[in-house]
């Protein structure tokens, strides 16, 4: 493979596969190799190796923050806050003969019926950032913004989109659109926290719970 006119080899590089397979093959300077790849849009130029363009710059001064990113990034701290909705009730009794501790009451031991109230609203919580994610999405469409950060990441984890999303953004808008993915680490800082304080007041809860209901004299 020469370059006409100099007899040259042209740069190493992705170029049409020579041999009719209708997709990409590398060729590494001298040879063609056996590593293929497909082709990036039918037609695709002969004379020259297949790059990602580059994403086009933004206007000076186009907003790149919407009402919708903020939603992702914040909705997350619910899920630390409504744990303290639940309160089990860890309720223990002895045997007659002292044998055994039995639980008196199972649905009491996840919290009551506010436990099945709070995990319907997670679910609806996570579909609200899903949605928030996707109109977000939409919306940098319409600004300008070229092949923004999927918003099907948000399923993944509720922090993945605004990290992404700040990838993407930072490069196009000059460096601009940090302070969501910054956000959205410390509300997750923040959740984390706070299930490990639920979970510890849980903790001291059973062990008070017990305690209270050991024979006397044990």
């Amino acid at each position: 493979m020469t370059h006409a006119g100099d007899g040259s080899a042209p740069a190493p590089g992705w170029y049409p596969d020579p041999y009719g397979s209708g997709v990409l093959r590398w060729w590494d300077g001298i040879r063609w190799s056996e590593q293929l790849a497909p082709a990036p849009y039918p037609g695709a130029s002969s004379g020259a190796p297949y790059v990602t363009p580059e994403r086009r710059q933004l206007p000076p001064g186009t907003p790149v923050y919407t009402v919708w990113i903020w939603l992702v990034a914040l909705l997350p701290l619910l899920v630390g806050i409504e744990l303290f909705l639940i309160h089990p009730q860890l309720g223990f009794r002895v045997t007659p003969d002292g044998s055994a501790v039995m639980n008196r009451d199972p649905i009491a031991m996840l919290g009551g019926p506010i436990y099945f109230v709070v995990i319907a609203f997670s679910w609806l919580l996570q579909a609200a950032i899903v949605v928030s994610a996707w109109l977000d999405y939409r919306e940098l469409g319409r600004r300008g913004v070229d092949r923004p950060f999927h918003w099907a990441w948000a399923f993944l984890a509720t922090v993945a989109y605004p990290i992404g999303r700040t990838v993407i953004v930072r490069r196009v808008a000059g460096g601009r659109g940090a302070a969501p993915m910054w956000v959205s680490i410390a509300v997750a800082a923040v959740t984390i926290v706070l299930a490990m304080i639920w979970s510890a007041m849980l903790i001291t809860q059973m062990l008070d719970t017990v305690i209270q209901n050991l024979p006397v004299g044990a």
